[in-house]
């Protein structure tokens, strides 16, 4: 029942009131299998304020969590940080069933939100740096553009030191615990560095932007509370997901590669691994995922800190396998910076599906190595050779790359 749904105290007059979705499982094309949340919070100043809502279908259980706390007809303004669906989709059912006073987005959110929903007029547009009198506190917005839509805005609570940072240092993870400290540091971690991989990369050079503003701004930060996961509450944990973020937003080359591959009767595959065995022979790290066994969206996130990208794919009706392009069309879309790549694959009779590869890993901008290995049909000794030399060629690359930046 709706009405056994309570708000979760952040502090002494902020509450979560946001959804818990368990059972969402993709996101764009991203594997989400640890579910997700919709975070929405409750302000409890002079003048009530909720910021951000919930996906359309968490409605009635974002309103039993603000119920359990105070009337919601008591709420006066509402603030739109982002007008992505997961956090907007409930914004017109709660602005018929509130009637607030006013309700606030940045000035690309009003149009945002005018164009899902045809809100009339009814947004009101805030410009960065502008701040809100709520009687008894005080909200500043800063405008993040682009971290992750042209929308995207932070407020900041003054009294609270609370920042509610949209989808930025946010994560999908389904989670009765509320605060970052609770979750299990391996799980955070990974899931933190699965979502700026998916969500953010692509938008690297405005993250950076974004940290550089957050740093000019100097505004003391006790709290930071993200529109999706656990809240950050602790100074330790906050300073660890500030850096992580300036960490990958970088791309710093490592001596780390991923080599992914699918194929067809093994020998692509048998590829794979020698040429693992010549990196590793270098001293590099190597990871082999199948893409049989490996999900797009978790390929990405151990491409999140790796020096190098590794394709293979056997050759069928002459163009690469379905499942390499289907990989290689959501990496390439990701923009990965800052990498060695090569191509490989054994193939029947026309072969064309190596040279396909390498030319989007080129396009992509990536330094790629060779005119991509192919071998027909099964790799003999000297293929195999070949395959380890490739490999230990990578690796060596990689150092060079890696001293380069150090």
């Amino acid at each position: 029942m709706a009405e056994t749904f309570k708000a979760l105290r952040v502090t002494d007059r902020v509450y979560w009131v946001g959804a818990i979705d368990w059972n969402v499982r993709n996101f764009h094309g991203y594997l989400t299998q640890r579910g997700s949340t919709y975070n929405a919070y409750l302000v409890l100043a002079d003048k009530v304020t909720l910021v951000d809502t919930v996906k359309a279908p968490f409605f009635d259980e974002m309103m039993a969590r603000i119920a359990s706390v105070v009337d919601p007809q008591k709420i006066e303004v509402i603030i739109s940080n982002h007008a992505e669906m997961d956090h907007s989709g409930s914004l017109p059912r709660t602005i018929q069933a509130l009637k607030p006073t006013a309700v606030y987005a940045s000035k690309s959110g009003v149009n945002a939100l005018e164009a899902h929903f045809h809100t009339d007029g009814k947004i009101t547009s805030v410009a960065d740096g502008q701040q809100l009198d709520l009687g008894d506190e005080t909200v500043t917005f800063a405008e993040t553009k682009m971290c992750h839509w042209p929308d995207s805005m932070v407020s900041y609570l003054h009294k609270d030191q609370l920042l509610f940072s949209q989808d930025g240092f946010g994560m999908h993870l389904a989670t009765a615990e509320l605060f970052a400290d609770e979750v299990t540091p391996s799980v955070l971690q990974y899931e933190a560095r699965k979502y700026y991989a998916n969500i953010l990369l692509p938008l690297s050079k405005f993250v950076i932007r974004m940290l550089d503003k957050l740093e000019t701004l100097n505004l003391p930060l006790q709290i930071l509370a993200p529109d999706h996961g656990p809240i950050y509450r602790r100074q330790e944990d906050i300073q660890w997901i500030l850096g992580a973020y300036r960490c990958w937003a970088t791309q710093e080359p490592t001596r780390r590669a991923v080599v992914v591959y699918d194929t067809m009767w093994g020998s692509t595959g048998r590829m794979a691994h020698l040429i693992q065995e010549g990196l590793t022979q270098e001293g590099a790290e190597a990871k082999v995922m199948p893409i049989a066994g490996c999900h797009r969206s978790d390929i990405a996130t151990e491409l999140l800190q790796a020096g190098a990208l590794i394709v293979g794919s056997p050759t069928i009706n002459n163009v690469m396998f379905p499942t390499v392009a289907d990989v290689l069309t959501y990496i390439r879309g990701l923009r990965p910076k800052n990498m060695v790549a090569a191509a490989f694959g054994s193939f029947g009779w026309g072969g064309e599906a190596v040279k396909q590869v390498h030319d989007i890993l080129v396009d992509m901008g990536l330094e790629v190595i060779g005119d991509g290995l192919k071998v027909k049909y099964v790799p003999d000794e000297s293929a195999l050779d070949k395959c380890r030399q490739l490999g230990a060629d990578v690796a060596r690359q990689m150092a060079t790359k890696t001293a380069q930046h150090a």
